[in-house]
């Protein structure tokens, strides 16, 4: 009788550090001498930033934003400007989670017996998506939808789309293929399979991807506009121009706060969702 195979095979210890074949070793080694090489090849100056003169240059241009500007008129147009950069950065998100969805599923191999012919291109649509930041694509966009919020917000959804969509595939790919097999055993066709198998067990971890974008998107927003793209930033980038710094230190503070605010009900959504 032929000896079976062990259910559980030995468990294999990784090379000690310092070995030969310890991959992960040469790559730190590699990426250590990379950070050294950035230093030695970039002119950074560290003495003179931390010399005394820097230190009171930057105290008296701290001192310039004290008292920050608190008058009712222009505490009106912040909180205009304020819901206009919210408004830009959840409708983004609402848009790119929704065409991430869309690409993902092509992009991902559904099942063992799946060929998934359109993954290599839709990978490598997301990949170009996701490469051009957003405020490149805030530059692009203004020349063909003006200045104002709709650039803004074009922008954020075609950067986030390729991150979500990559995100979504790999969900979708690793999610476990159980439920699917068997109603694929039954005859059920490929979009019932997706929709009562695969994404019921990936949809929180959607959800959870899509909020940490927004998270993020509330940061771009407020940069977009420094090139025109509307809300805070724009009202930013025009005040820092003129040197009204009270005023902008107002505009910070605003950011600050919003940040802040969608960081924890962020949080607060994904911790719910994971329970």
């Amino acid at each position: 009788m032929r000896d079976q195979p062990a259910a559980n095979p030995p468990y294999k210890l990784p090379p000690p550090l310092f070995d030969a074949r310890c991959r992960a070793c040469w790559m730190v080694a590699g990426l250590l001498l990379l950070v050294l090489a950035s230093f030695w090849s970039l002119d950074l100056q560290v003495a003179a930033f931390f010399s005394g003169e820097s230190a009171r240059s930057m105290g008296r241009f701290l001192a310039e934003f004290f008292p920050p500007d608190l008058s009712e008129p222009f505490l009106a147009k912040v909180g205009v400007a304020t819901l206009e950069t919210l408004a830009m950065s959840a409708l983004g998100t609402l848009l790119a989670a929704l065409a991430g969805l869309a690409l993902a599923l092509p992009a991902s191999r559904l099942h063992d017996g799946d060929r998934a012919l359109a993954r290599a291109p839709t990978r490598l649509l997301l990949n170009a998506l996701r490469a051009i930041p957003e405020l490149v694509w805030a530059a692009l966009l203004l020349i063909s939808a003006g200045l104002g919020p709709l650039a803004g917000t074009l922008a954020l959804a075609l950067h986030t789309t390729g991150v979500l969509g990559r995100l979504f595939a790999e969900a979708i790919e690793n999610a476990p293929s159980g439920p699917g097999d068997a109603l694929r055993a039954q005859g059920v066709g490929l979009l019932k399979v997706t929709a009562y198998a695969t994404l019921p067990q990936v949809l929180p971890q959607l959800v959870s991807y899509s909020l940490y974008r927004w998270e993020n998107n509330i940061r771009a927003a407020a940069v977009l506009g420094v090139v025109g793209a509307g809300g805070l930033g724009q009202l930013l980038a025009f005040h820092m121009g003129l040197f009204h710094m009270h005023k902008t230190a107002t505009l910070l503070a605003a950011m600050l706060l919003l940040v802040a605010l969608v960081d924890a009900l962020s949080y607060a959504s994904r911790r719910w969702l994971m329970r």
